[in-house]
C-alpha cells in the first residue's frame, strides 16, 4: 500500500536537520511521554533477586529509584513488561512466575511486583500500562512454553529452538484475551500494551496477506471486546513495526507492519480497536522522518508516540551520536506527536547525555492526551479552593480512584490552565498539596476522570481590586528577552558579595549565581516561569520578582559552555 505525503510535511522532513539550530518547540500541555521498562532477564529491572524480606526491599528500592528518575525526566507513561515469555511478574492463574524476580522460574518473589509498580507510578503521577508480549513464548523447553505445551498443545508452533503462539489458531485470541482480562479485573492499570502482536519474521506465512491481517486483527478485537466492558477507560495500545508500509517516495525495504508481518496498526486506530500506538521507529534519516509523518497523518485522532531506539546510542550497539535522537525528539514535538524510549536503562543511565537532554526537553509537566473519542462528559470542578499555612486544599468531586486532580500555579490572576507551563502537579488523588509559602502565586485546581477529560478550574479567591487594578501578593515582573533578565539597580547600602537564586515556579532550586552585572544570563534555561531571589552573605533571602522565558532565541548551550557560575 502506497501512502502519500502532504507537501508541507515533506518540507518539514527536508528541513528537519535545520530545526536543531532553531529554538526548541515549547512543550504542550498534552504530550505522551513513555518508556518501555523491560523485565526479561532483569535487563532494565530487577538487578537483584527477591528471596527474603531484606532482598525484597532491595528489589523494590531499585524500582523506586528508577521511577523517581523517570518522573524527574517528565515521563508520564510507564510500559512495564508484565507478561514476558508465557511467564508473568504477578500471580497468574494461567501462567507461572518468571524467574527474573526470584531467580527461580515458577517461584514467587514474595510480593506482587505488578501491584507494587502500579502504586509507585500512581504516587508519582504516571500511568502504568501492562506490557503483554503476545506471540513469542520463549525457548521450546523454557518454563512458559512447557506450561502451554501441556495446557494448549495445539495452539503452539516451534520455529528453531523457540516456541510461538499460532495467530491462525482461534485458541490464541481467546487465551491472550484471558490474560488481559485477568490483569484488567485484578489491577488498577491504565492500559494494556500489546507487543509482538504480529507474525514472527521467521514465520513462513502460507495464507494470503489480507487473511493474515484478519487473523492478527481478530486477536486485537477479541482482547478489545474483553477488557473494554470492564474498564472502558483503559488505553489499548501496541508497538507496531515503525514503518506502516511503503510510502510514495520512500521504501521500507521489506520491513514494515502492514505487508511484511500483517499488522494493520493504522486500521486499528481508524476502527477504534486501538487507543494509542507506540511505533518502534528505531531508525534515522529518511527511514525515520517520512514514516513519522505518515503515523501523524493517519492517527485518526488517537494518541501516537513513536518509540525511539536510544539503545543505539550505546557504543556496544550502533554508537549513534546523541544528536540523532535529540533531533528526532524535537521533530516529534513539532509534529504534535509524543515519544517513547526503548529502553529504560539507557535513559536512566544517561547514555551519551540522553537523560540530561530529556530532563531539559521535558522541563514542564505534561498530561497524557485525553481519550476524547471515548468520553464527552467532563467531571464536576472542585470547590472551596483555599491556601493556608503552605497547604492548598479543595473539596473533592468524586470517589478516590475515579477522579484525579491537576494543580496549576501562576503569578498572574486568574491562572491560565491552557498553558502547560503552569502545571505543578498532575494526577493527584488526595485533595491537598503542600506549596511554597514564600513565593506569591495564585493557584487553580481541575478534576480529571480516567479518560483524561478535564473539568473547569477552581480558582483561588480573586484578589482585592482598587481603582480598577488587581492587587495581589505579586512581586515585580522582571524584564526578560529569553536570554537575559534585567536586574534592579543595586542600592549603595547593599553588600558587595550578593548572590542570586533562581527557582522554578514551585520554588525548587535551579541555580545560584553571583550578582556581577546589571543583567543575568538565563539562556541555559528552558521555557517556563521562574523566580529570582537576592541572597545576602548572612543567608537571608529577598524575592526580587519573577520572569518568564517563552522561547529561546538561540540553541540551549550546556552548563559548561554557558559560563554559569554556580556554587
Amino acid at each position: 500500500m502506497k501512502r502519500k505525503l502532504a507537501l508541507v510535511t515533506l518540507l518539514i522532513y527536508i528541513l528537519a536537520p535545520a530545526l536543531w539550530a532553531l529554538p526548541g518547540a515549547p512543550a504542550a500541555k498534552y504530550e505522551a511521554r513513555a518508556v518501555w521498562l523491560t523485565t526479561i532477564g532483569g535487563i532494565d529491572w530487577p538487578h537483584s533477586y527477591a528471596q527474603s524480606a531484606r532482598s525484597i526491599s532491595k528489589q523494590q528500592a531499585e524500582l523506586d529509584r528508577i521511577l523517581d528518575q523517570l518522573q524527574q525526566a517528565g515521563i508520564n507513561q510507564v510500559l512495564l513488561q508484565t507478561r514476558i515469555r508465557a511467564t508473568t511478574i504477578y500471580p497468574s492463574r494461567y501462567e507461572p512466575w518468571d524467574g527474573c524476580l526470584s531467580g527461580f522460574p515458577g517461584k514467587s518473589p514474595g510480593y506482587d511486583a505488578l501491584q507494587y509498580a502500579i502504586d509507585g507510578c500512581h504516587r508519582r503521577g504516571m500511568e502504568l500500562h501492562a506490557w503483554i508480549v503476545a506471540i513469542p513464548i520463549g525457548k521450546w523447553n523454557g518454563a512458559g512454553c512447557r506450561n502451554l505445551r501441556k495446557t494448549h498443545p495445539g495452539m503452539l508452533r516451534k520455529i528453531g529452538d523457540d516456541g510461538y503462539m499460532n495467530p491462525e489458531n482461534p485458541q490464541t485470541a481467546r487465551y491472550l484475551a484471558d490474560i488481559c482480562e485477568e490483569i484488567t479485573r485484578r489491577y488498577d492499570i491504565d492500559g494494556i500494551h500489546l507487543d509482538y502482536i504480529r507474525y514472527p519474521e521467521t514465520w513462513s506465512i502460507k495464507v494470503p496477506a489480507q487473511r493474515g491481517r484478519d487473523y492478527i486483527t481478530h486477536i486485537v478485537r477479541t482482547i478489545h471486546q474483553r477488557i473494554k466492558p470492564i474498564k472502558p477507560y483503559l488505553k489499548l495500545s501496541c508497538a507496531p513495526i515503525g514503518k506502516y508500509d511503503d510510502l510514495t517516495r520512500y521504501q521500507s525495504y521489506g520491513w514494515n507492519a502492514y505487508s511484511r508481518v500483517c499488522q494493520d496498526a493504522q486500521g486499528w486506530l481508524r476502527t477504534g480497536l486501538m487507543d494509542e500506538l507506540f511505533p518502534m521507529m528505531y531508525f534515522r534519516g529518511q527511514q525515520f522522518y517520512p514514516f513519522a509523518i505518515d503515523w501523524a497523518e493517519n492517527s485518526h485522532g488517537r494518541i501516537v508516540a513513536p518509540g525511539l531506539g536510544i539503545y543505539f546510542l550505546s557504543p556496544k550497539e550502533k554508537d549513534w551520536p546523541l544528536e540523532t535522537v535529540t533531533r528526532e525528539l524535537e521533530f516529534l514535538r513539532s509534529a504534535h506527536l509524543g515519544h517513547a524510549f526503548f529502553r529504560s536503562k539507557f535513559l536512566t543511565d544517561d547514555t551519551k547525555g540522553i537523560y540530561r537532554f530529556t530532563t531539559r526537553h521535558n522541563s514542564t509537566l505534561a498530561l497524557v492526551p485525553p481519550m476524547a473519542w471515548a468520553c464527552h462528559t467532563a467531571p464536576v470542578a472542585p470547590t472551596q479552593l483555599t491556601l493556608a499555612h503552605g497547604q492548598l486544599t479543595w473539596q473533592p468531586t468524586g470517589a478516590e480512584g475515579d477522579i484525579y486532580y491537576n494543580v496549576y500555579a501562576s503569578p498572574t490572576y486568574p491562572v491560565d490552565i491552557t498553558d502547560g507551563r503552569n502545571l505543578v502537579a498532575v494526577r493527584r488523588t488526595a485533595p491537598t498539596l503542600a506549596v511554597p509559602t514564600a513565593p506569591s502565586y495564585y493557584y487553580a485546581v481541575t478534576a480529571t476522570n480516567r479518560y483524561g477529560i478535564e473539568s473547569a478550574a477552581a480558582q483561588m479567591a480573586a484578589p482585592p481590586v482598587a481603582n480598577g487594578t488587581t492587587i495581589g501578593a505579586l512581586s515585580h515582573q522582571l524584564s526578560c528577552d529569553g536570554r537575559h533578565v534585567a536586574l534592579p539597580t543595586r542600592q549603595p547600602a547593599w553588600d558587595r558579595e550578593l548572590a542570586l537564586l533562581i527557582t522554578d515556579a514551585q520554588g525548587r532550586h535551579i541555580s545560584t549565581r553571583l550578582w556581577s552585572a546589571d543583567r543575568l544570563d538565563v539562556a541555559h534555561l528552558a521555557a517556563g516561569v521562574y523566580q529570582l531571589y537576592l541572597i545576602t552573605p548572612r543567608g537571608r533571602s529577598h524575592r526580587l520578582g519573577f520572569f518568564t522565558i517563552r522561547q529561546h532565541t538561540r540553541p540551549v548551550p550546556s552548563e559548561k559552555a554557558s559560563g554559569v557560575n554556580t556554587f
